[in-house]
């Protein structure tokens, strides 16, 4: 293949100024000017474009490592919060228990029921808040667990009839739903 020769390479931008400013014609320095300064303004707009959108995701960035960072501080300790709630519940069952043995350890009962207080006072520091449903509340599967429905007599399905455990929250998400008896009666 032969190589282009200089005059070749003159000869198409000769070609070009032709075709662009007409024949003949020899391109004026203003017109040139007007191209470059708009070539420059085009640059000039990309640039800028290509500036505001690296600021954009800049911006999203620091958003989504704040949301992040809050997220983590709030719910970061959930595992060892779900893991906590057997311990609440053991003394929460041995205090009931307790209810059935005399005075002579009632010390013990109420060291039972201080810790178990603490426990509570812990969990509310840190925005774990215990879900407690009444007996003839109406069911609501966001925050409670159906174990088990039985038809109760002068009950309206749906309405809780037992309790077996409490529920938790921490802060707005469910930590453990509550576990409760349902009401399949159809009356």
């Amino acid at each position: 293949m032969a190589e282009p020769k200089e005059n070749d390479f003159l000869d198409d931008i000769e070609a070009a100024e032709e075709e662009i400013y007409g024949e003949d014609a020899e391109p004026d320095a203003a017109a040139i000017e007007q191209d470059e300064l708009d070539a420059l303004r085009a640059e000039r707009d990309q640039l800028k474009d290509r500036f505001m959108r690296a600021l954009a995701d800049a911006e999203n960035s620091r958003k989504r490592a704040d949301k992040d960072r809050r997220e983590a501080e709030n719910y970061g300790g959930s595992k060892l919060a779900r893991d906590m709630l057997p311990v609440y519940d053991n003394m929460k069952r041995a205090v009931e228990a307790a209810g059935d043995v005399g005075e002579e350890n009632a010390a013990l009962i109420e060291g039972i029921q201080l810790t178990m207080r603490e426990l509570l006072n812990v969990f509310r520091k840190h925005g774990i808040e215990p879900i407690s449903p009444e007996v003839g509340e109406k069911f609501d599967p966001k925050v409670h667990q159906a174990m088990f429905e039985a038809p109760v007599p002068e009950t309206r399905a749906g309405d809780i009839i037992q309790v077996a455990a409490e529920g938790f929250m921490l802060h707005d998400r469910l930590l453990r739903p509550a576990q409760v008896g349902v009401s399949s009666n159809p009356g």
